[in-house]
C-alpha cells in the first residue's frame, strides 16, 4: 500500500483533492520542494565561485612566489 508522501520528489498530496486541507498541503509541499531545488543550485553556484577564487588566489601566490627576489 502506498502512502501520500512515499516519493520524496512529488508532493504528497493532489492538487484536485476534495479536502480544502489535503489542497493546502499539496501547495505548501510543492513551494517547498521548488524552494529546496532554488536553494541546492544556489550551494552548487556558491561552491563554484569558491573553488574558482581559491584557484585565482593560488595563481597569484604562485607568481609572487616565483618572482620574488
Amino acid at each position: 500500500m502506498r502512502l501520500p508522501g512515499d516519493d520524496p520528489g512529488r508532493p504528497a498530496y493532489s492538487a484536485d483533492s476534495p479536502d480544502p486541507l489535503e489542497r493546502l498541503t499539496h501547495e505548501h509541499e510543492t513551494r517547498a520542494l521548488a524552494a529546496e531545488a532554488k536553494n541546492e543550485r544556489l550551494v552548487w553556484w556558491y561552491l563554484a565561485y569558491f573553488l574558482f577564487g581559491i584557484h585565482i588566489v593560488a595563481f597569484i601566490m604562485i607568481y609572487a612566489v616565483k618572482h620574488a627576489k
